[in-house]
């Protein structure tokens, strides 16, 4: 099992600072999976009407860079501290890549497929990855914990042959979930808080970014109604690209990065809830077994069973 992680040093913490941080960890981990859960609606929102991905990725990196500033100004340490090599895979894991990757996805699968197949499937990709880098054990109640996601993983893309384009978008989504399992483990070992690496993250983006969108020719930020402008802007910039990255970054410095991966299971669930009034979509009856077999998956492989105990 993954240990808690708090950042008292272990000499000086006590069973009721270590509690508290625990609990910070936790609400940082819901305020996270809820803030992913609108997001991913809203973005396939945007991508499906009046936006191009490459509009909707520049929202999410532009505004919190400008908002972060003043952080900027003081990135070199950071930089210094986490390296060139996790520094790049946190921008390669969170940042335009990831991006562009999981918002083409998201313009071809409905958006109950999207939560089963993306933060879904992440915390499969994060143990695996972490198996691989840093031979972690795995129990019997993670590799069933596994299975599980697989099977949901399965069953999402059979509830998804009616839709006419869904399995084009389904291994963008699936590459997506891997490459933010990428960011988890970089950022855990980079030793720098979540405010550097959303800097790191946000700076690194905007500068891929402005080469793609000036030679893409598919942008249509000039042709977009003022509201969606202002509503992706909210969502991508300041709600996913600022809050719900601290918040994560703080959920894996306090939790782990197991047990913060946990908390995707409730994602799901929230998106396809978050997609019916927004979108219109209904999740197909298999669509609603696969979200819940890959929750109890997830939580089974993520150990959040063993942490409530």
């Amino acid at each position: 099992m993954s240990r808690v992680v708090s950042a008292i040093p272990p000499s000086l913490a006590t069973p009721a600072s270590a509690d508290r941080s625990r609990w910070l960890g936790v609400a940082a981990a819901l305020a996270t999976v809820s803030i992913w859960a609108g997001w991913i609606a809203v973005t396939r929102k945007g991508v499906t009407t009046t936006l191009a991905p490459v509009d909707v990725a520049l929202l999410r990196y532009a505004v919190p860079s400008l908002v972060l500033l003043p952080v900027l100004w003081r990135i070199r340490p950071a930089l210094a501290q986490a390296g060139a090599r996790r520094s790049l895979l946190m921008i390669f894991g969170s940042g335009a890549p990831f991006f562009l990757v999981c918002s083409t996805g998201m313009a071809l699968a409905p958006a109950a497929d999207i939560g089963a197949l993306l933060p879904g499937t992440m915390p499969l990709f994060v143990a695996l990855f972490g198996w691989l880098a840093l031979r972690e054990r795995i129990g019997a109640a993670r590799l069933l914990g596994f299975a599980l996601i697989f099977a949901g993983a399965i069953a999402a893309v059979i509830g998804g042959l009616g839709h006419a384009d869904a399995w084009r978008g389904y291994p963008l989504l699936l590459a997506a979930a891997s490459m933010w399992a990428c960011y988890t483990l970089a950022f855990r070992r980079a030793g720098i808080n979540a405010w550097q690496a959303a800097a790191i993250v946000n700076a690194g983006s905007v500068i891929l970014l402005l080469p793609v969108l000036l030679l893409s020719g598919t942008s249509r930020l000039l042709d977009a109604p003022a509201a969606d402008l202002l509503l992706q802007g909210f969502v991508q910039g300041v709600m996913s690209g600022l809050l719900a990255m601290t918040c994560y970054g703080a959920a894996v410095r306090r939790l782990g990065a197991s047990n913060a991966a946990a908390f995707a299971a409730l994602a799901p669930g929230l998106a396809a809830l978050v997609g019916v009034p927004l979108l219109g979509e209904i999740p197909s009856g298999i669509s609603i077994a696969a979200i819940l077999i890959v929750g109890l998956g997830v939580a089974l492989a993520s150990g959040a069973f063993r942490c409530s105990r």
